[in-house]
């Protein structure tokens, strides 16, 4: 549940910190007094499309804070460990900071995230719901979603199934389609891949052949000062006169020394040993003299062979090693396409098996969309009557989707194959008796649509694991006992979720167990906007303006108690 929200620099807002409780919040206020653009903040918060038109004027940025409490088992816990985000005690404090630029800085237990990943965990923890977000009830596409999301454990394990096979079967197909493509392509190909194949067969390459090229040509080109230098050394050690005659000399007055003081004996030996190794050195010194060779001839060749291997280079790979790759590429792309029809034939085959196999998936996922519809319509139905839509026919209908791009034939028939299924999921309506079913979005009236959605949303409120639900004057057009149901609908679901409700209706602000008044001020020609909690008198006020809308009279006011009243003895 949402916890605290601060508002800082927001739209009229100048700063701002609301409290928020369990159970069912009412936020009311006049038209005009920032009710919507607390709502509004939240969905910014939670990752919602941002403008730099919500800083508020002259300030350089608007900062927006949260704090959530969720379950240890909720998936926005799972999600932030996935993402190596912190979160302790199941705590959530999204930040969300948008410069007058435009630019979003957003923040999730202090790590700084996308605004993507922000979307992500914060459309877990809140779901809003206002006047906009009938549109997805009135567009069929949206239909299927709903549907899913109201079976989600029973049937993502066969979507995801039969997913991972459309995805499998798409990828042969785009195989299927590449080796078909035109004649003309194709031999060109084979020529192209038939020269670059000769061309690298003829270097006879040999892997690390060009570092080794590289090694030798450096040697080469050096060898007389390698030489010099070696016979200096062999000098500087050998001969009469030299640093090992100096050693020999050394080790002889040792010998004599360690007979006066045994304590030398050590310094003698590794002074005779350090000879010996110094010998040996020289030795080896002259046999690498002898060793070097002047070779312009060589020399020239391996220059020769690296400028070939450079030609290569610049067509096929940067290393020998990759040369060798590309031509082991190519020559299975040539013999792929060599023997394209056999390979055609075979992949044919193996997509008609996917297909065989997805039909099976995708029957499946009909079967169990079929019953989840008729569970949904018997729970919709129900919700509808308690809303005095008692007369209402409604039904989920599951058809087959029509020809699309992907329709293979399988027994003799197309198949529509999409990303999830082979079904349509549409919302049917009758509001009177004997009119037939028709679409829900070309029969409902405003009125009829909020009660659907709030049937709806009834239903799923529990399932989805949201912590809160925000209904933003979701119950415009209605009146009367209908706002009556409403209101305990709206408190129904406030059982499961913590409630945030905008309302004009005295009822559902009657059955409040938090109200929150909005007002807005003028201070120092700046206007702004502040929350007052309303005490139990208060409420009794609030309620008679809005059920009188003009002047709060006794009658009101005794209304407004019969409706709290009411409240409270529904409530218990």
């Amino acid at each position: 549940m949402l916890i605290e929200l601060s508002i800082k620099h927001f739209a009229i807002i100048d700063e701002l910190t609301v409290p928020f409780e369990k159970g069912l919040t009412v936020l009311t206020g006049e038209t005009g007094a920032g009710k919507s653009i607390i709502i509004d903040a939240i969905g910014l918060l939670l990752g919602g499309r941002g403008s730099s038109e919500y800083v508020r004027y002259g300030e350089k940025r608007a900062e927006l804070e949260g704090l959530f409490i969720v379950e240890e088992n909720h998936r926005a816990v799972k999600k932030a460990n996935e993402l190596g985000i912190d979160v302790s005690d199941q705590m959530f404090i999204l930040r969300r900071d948008m410069t007058a630029q435009g630019k979003s800085i957003c923040r999730i237990n202090g790590k700084l995230v996308t605004i993507a990943i922000l979307r992500e965990i914060g459309q877990s923890l809140v779901d809003i719901h206002g006047q906009h977000e009938h549109q997805a009830l009135m567009q069929p596409e949206h239909h299927k979603a709903m549907l899913d999301g109201f079976v989600r454990q029973n049937i993502n394990q066969t979507k995801s199934d039969y997913q991972k096979l459309y995805k499998q079967a798409l990828q042969l197909q785009k195989q299927i389609d590449q080796l078909s493509d035109n004649e003309q392509e194709m031999a060109q190909k084979v020529d192209l891949y038939q020269y670059q194949l000769a061309e690298i067969e003829e270097a006879k390459l040999e892997p690390n052949e060009d570092e080794e090229l590289f090694e030798e040509r450096h040697k080469l080109s050096h060898s007389e000062k390698l030489f010099s230098l070696l016979q200096d050394s062999y000098q500087s050690l050998y001969g009469e006169g030299r640093g090992l005659d100096f050693l020999s000399n050394a080790i002889t007055h040792l010998e004599e020394a360690v007979t006066i003081d045994k304590d030398l004996k050590d310094l003698h030996e590794s002074t005779s040993n350090s000879f010996f190794l110094l010998e040996e050195a020289a030795f080896t010194l002259r046999d690498k003299m002898d060793s070097i060779e002047f070779d312009p001839a060589r020399l020239e060749f391996v220059e020769s062979r690296l400028h070939d291997l450079q030609r290569l280079k610049r067509k096929y790979g940067s290393t020998v090693e990759e040369i060798l790759e590309y031509a082991s590429r190519v020559e299975e792309d040539l013999d792929l396409i060599v023997h394209k029809d056999d390979r055609i034939s075979k992949l044919q085959e193996e997509l008609q098996a996917l297909w065989n196999d997805l039909l099976v998936e995708a029957k499946s996922l009909t079967e169990l969309r079929k019953s989840a519809a008729a569970k949904l319509t018997t729970e919709i139905l129900k919700q509808l009557r308690s809303l005095y839509m008692e007369k209402t026919t409604f039904e989920v209908k599951v058809e087959r989707r029509s020809i699309g791009k992907v329709a293979p034939l399988i027994d003799g028939q197309k198949i529509p194959f999409g990303e999830d299924g082979i079904d349509t999921i549409e919302f049917y309506l009758s509001t009177n008796p004997g009119e037939p079913l028709k679409p829900l979005a070309k029969v409902a009236s405003g009125g009829e649509i909020s009660r659907i959605m709030l049937a709806i949303k009834s239903i799923f409120s529990n399932q989805e694991g949201i912590t809160s639900v925000i209904f933003d004057e979701v119950d415009t057009g209605v009146s009367g006992r209908v706002a009556q149901a409403i209101a305990e609908k709206i408190h129904g679901i406030s059982i499961g979720s913590q409630v945030l409700c905008i309302t004009h209706l005295p009822q559902v602000a009657a059955m409040a167990d938090t109200h929150l008044y909005i007002t807005k001020q003028e201070d120092n020609n700046r206007v702004k906007t502040s929350v007052t909690p309303l005490t139990r008198n208060e409420k009794v006020n609030e309620i008679a303006r809005m059920i009188s809308g003009v002047e709060v009279t006794d009658l009101t006011k005794q209304h407004a108690e019969e409706l709290l009243e009411l409240a409270g003895n529904f409530k218990k």
